[in-house]
Parts: C-alpha cells; structure tokens; sequence
C-alpha cells in the first residue's frame, strides 16, 4: 500500500503537487508546448481535477490537467508514478479518450465536430524498456506505407529515466526534474516550475487541503482494515460500525464544503457520489438556515 507522504516531502511527481502547479497558465502551457513541440495561443482550464462520470455503474476518471486551447483541442496531462504495464497504461489512455469524447459530443452533433485530444503520461519508469525518454503514437495502417487513420486523437508517454534522450533540451531537463535530478533546474523552463513547486508548498491553504485529503485517505484505510478484523462477527454488528462509518463519512464531506474546496475535490477526496454530495450541500444549507 501505497505511503502517504508528509506534505514537505510533495514533489512534482506527487499528483496533488502536480496539479496544482499546473493552475499556473503560463507554466501549463508552456509545458504542452514544450512537449508537443508546437505553439499554442491560449489556454482555458474546464475545472480542476476534472470527473468524468458517464454511466451510474461505469468506472468514472479524475483527471490531473484538462485543458482546451484557443482551437478547441484538448490535452489530458497525467502524472504516472505508480508502475503499470504497456498494456495497463495503453487501455488506461483509451480509456481516457473514450470518455473525453462522450463528454465533449453533444447529442446530435456531427463525428467531424469531436475535438482533437492529446493523452499525456508522464511517468518515471519506462512502460516500453526501449530506452526513449518520448514515445508518440498515431495509428498507421500495416498494408500502405505512410497511410494514417486520422483519428484526432493523439497520445504521448514521456519517460523521466532517460531524459537525456529527448531531443528537445527543455524538455529534457524538465524530465531531469521530475526524475529528481537537481541539473535539470539549470533550464529557464524548469527553474520556472521548481520557483512554482516551492510557492504552492507555501499556501496555508493547499497545506491544509493535503492534510485533509491525507487524514480521509487514512480514515478510509482504517476502515478497511476494521472491516477486515470484523470478519466473522456478528452481522447486525457489522451493520453498526458500517453506520458509524457512513455518519463520519458525511461529516468529512460538509467539513469539506465549508472550508470551500469545490465539488471536484470533494468527490476526489471522499469518492462520494453526486447524489450523496448534493445531500450533503442541503444539509448543510438547512444549517446555516
């Protein structure tokens, strides 16, 4: 299982750092640029850490950056620091696209209107042990040579541990960076990032958000490992502590909404549900009545 870190040992590597840094538009956009290799006009920001929920029994996706510029393109930036294999993080990426373009085509609208989506992981491992620092995939058709199936769709796994064979220097010495090797700073770019890293770290705010998202985490582990020692005891029991449970799972939830976190970080945090969500923001507006 997976250690919860204490809040000033947070790097670019850490999601919660990660996004958070990445709400400075200036640096997000460089940072597509800087990968994709292309110049890119604006930026908007649809919601932080955006949830994809299509179907009430589907597997919904929260996503570290979402953007969209000026052109209506989209670009999905993960952070991947957790292992997984070629195929885990193949299928995770069309995954990712599938569900990107059901939210973004309304009813009615023309196939030719879907948006044109770039998939970004950028991991500390080598999913494809072939030793390149940038692996760009587009689908070819086997039978003709040069003859691509236009999908608009796009997607880029970067690998940190071989930084130093991206073409681009910027690019590899943000990756030096996110492999935690101090050289890469020497770059304007990601000196830029790091300056970012360390004035996010500074926010009471975001301190107390990762506090707060640590301690449920922590609640919820708890609660596993209770559950697991309550094996074999009686039912009704077992129906008690689960009730116990649920009430402190709410009381995280309108502890929450009163500090202000939006309804995107809430459901990250708790992994409520909408329904359980809007129950609690009546609650808590039947409060303050």
């Amino acid at each position: 299982m997976e250690k919860i870190k204490p809040f000033e040992e947070l790097t670019i590597q850490d999601n919660f750092l990660f996004e958070r840094v990445m709400r400075n538009k200036r640096l997000c956009k460089k940072l597509i640029e800087t990968i994709l290799g292309i110049r890119v006009k604006e930026i908007t920001y649809p919601s932080f850490e955006k949830a994809i929920n299509i179907r009430l029994l589907s597997r919904g996706i929260r996503l570290d950056v979402y953007v969209e510029d000026d052109k209506g393109h989209i670009y999905n930036i993960e952070m991947q620091c957790s292992y997984e294999k070629e195929l885990i993080l193949a299928r995770r990426a069309r995954y990712y696209e599938a569900l990107i373009d059901n939210e973004n085509l309304e009813k009615g609208q023309s196939f030719a209107e879907l948006n044109q989506t770039y998939v970004i992981f950028i991991c500390n491992f080598d999913p494809f042990h072939k030793g390149k620092a940038k692996y760009t995939f587009s689908s070819c058709c086997q039978e003709v040579a040069g003859l691509q199936l236009t999908k608009g769709q796009q997607e880029i796994i970067l690998n940190s541990t071989a930084a130093n064979t991206a073409q681009d220097p910027s690019l590899a010495a943000f990756l030096r960076y996110v492999d935690g090797k101090a050289d890469g700073i020497r770059d304007e770019f990601t000196r830029e990032v790091d300056l970012e890293v360390t004035k996010v770290k500074r926010i009471d705010k975001v301190r107390r958000e990762y506090m707060l998202l640590s301690d449920e985490l922590k609640r919820f582990r708890e609660a596993g490992r209770e559950e697991g020692r309550e094996e074999g005891r009686r039912e009704g029991r077992e129906e008690g502590n689960k009730e116990g449970r649920k009430e402190e799972h709410i009381s995280v939830i309108e502890t929450m909404i009163a500090e202000g976190f939006s309804d995107d970080q809430i459901i990250r945090a708790t992994k409520c549900t909408p329904t359980e969500l809007r129950a609690c923001h009546e609650r808590s507006m039947n409060k303050e009545d």
